[in-house]
């Protein structure tokens, strides 16, 4: 006999904007955070380590807050490395498992992770797979984890020289968006977050799109409304798409809002992770706009805009990287394709554009028409130079 049940599951996905959420007297971390049955909640930190220089007051603000909780039971902070080295192996992860279960968090506790998007998904995979999952509260800092990966439903860290390849799914209690972090980041960190928001304006709201355009020389001057508002627009669309979509843990073979990663993730790996996530993105959304032009799929003219953009934010469209070769003379990036498929398993699926904000799935990429693209962009690139 086959007996089939059906599991409904019911995940509440809280999606915070603030400013200055550890200062003593902002209410939102007590009215977010419920008490445990047996009365308090404890509560560890963890917090990038890169922040203590461009904040040196923070671990301090935060212990003073969260001791002033009655709620909580502040039990510590760990200053932990971040940045794309934090996934390349295991130790920040095994590090914060130990954290943990040190400090006895159990599934009424809660995970505090400050920092990028890298180290939110280090700690997030350990929040994660102790206990089978604990609490975790994510404060993402950059404007890429802020307006993208920090409202995910992902963690993970690399393996066998492949991005993400050890992680799980697992929404997070609370994703509190802290404006104060967003405006302490470097400029180059600033802007080359906005990629994501270009990304999925792109493939789900061609409005939001035009809007960037309009908007270009407010945000490229820190205007800090623009910026803002093109982050907590952003981030709601990403959050929206995985809330909706019908698929949040990727069960299908189908990551709209994976536009241009399948060749972004290969280039940070060709690059050995020299290459940002964010810059590598900006080419791979270049190269397949591009090709969705040569496609047939994509005005020539709206493929122009959003070169322009791109460029506007002070983004990449090219990398010596792209010129890494595999000893038959194929360009290694093209490799990426199969890691895409093999990713989720299934028929390879990628995204292409019919215009901003309206995309169409193709199951096969041509490797002639991209190097036809990949030659061109070069040449943009050269002939601005």
């Amino acid at each position: 006999m086959t007996y089939r049940f059906q599991i409904p599951l019911t995940f509440q996905h809280r999606v915070v904007f603030e400013r200055d959420v550890f200062a003593i007297t902002n209410p939102v971390l007590d009215e977010l955070l419920a008490s445990s049955e047996a009365g308090t909640s404890r509560v560890y930190v963890f917090v990038e380590e890169g922040l203590s220089e461009i904040l040196p007051e923070l671990s301090q603000r935060v212990e003073q807050k969260l001791i002033s909780l009655p709620q909580l039971k502040f039990c510590g902070l760990d200053f932990l490395p971040g940045g794309e080295a934090c996934k390349i192996d295991d130790r920040v992860y095994q590090k914060a498992c130990d954290a943990i279960a040190g400090a006895g968090i159990d599934r009424h506790s809660y995970v505090f992770a400050v920092g990028g998007g890298a180290f939110l998904d280090a700690i997030g995979f350990a929040a994660a797979t102790v206990h089978r999952g604990v609490r975790l509260v994510r404060f993402p800092t950059t404007t890429l984890s802020q307006d993208d990966s920090g409202v995910g439903v992902k963690s993970g860290i690399n393996k066998y020289g492949k991005k993400n390849f050890m992680g799980a799914f697992a929404v997070p209690y609370a994703v509190v968006n802290d404006f104060a972090f967003l405006h302490s980041q470097p400029e180059s960190v600033r802007l080359d977050g906005l990629v994501e928001a270009v990304k999925v304006a792109l493939v789900k709201d061609g409005e939001f799109f035009e809007w960037l355009e309009e908007n270009l020389l407010r945000i490229a001057s820190f205007e800090k409304e623009a910026l803002e508002q093109a982050v907590e627009r952003s981030a709601v669309l990403h959050a929206t798409h995985i809330a909706e979509s019908g698929d949040p843990f990727e069960s299908g073979s189908s990551r709209p809002l994976d536009f241009g990663h399948w060749a972004a993730h290969k280039l940070e790996q060709i690059s050995d992770f020299e290459l940002s996530h964010a810059r590598a993105v900006s080419i791979g959304l270049a190269l397949d706009c591009l090709y969705s032009v040569h496609k047939g799929l994509l005005a020539a003219d709206d493929g122009e805009r959003i070169l322009k953009l791109l460029e506007g934010l002070g983004l990449p469209l090219w990398s010596e990287h792209l010129d890494a070769r595999e000893s038959d003379g194929r360009r290694t990036v093209y490799a990426g394709l199969e890691e895409f498929r093999e990713h989720l398993g299934g028929r390879l699926t990628i995204l292409l554009l019919r215009s901003p904000g309206q995309g169409e799935e193709v199951h096969e990429m041509c490797e002639e028409l991209l190097e036809f693209c990949l030659q061109e962009l070069q040449q943009r690139v050269c002939t601005l130079a």
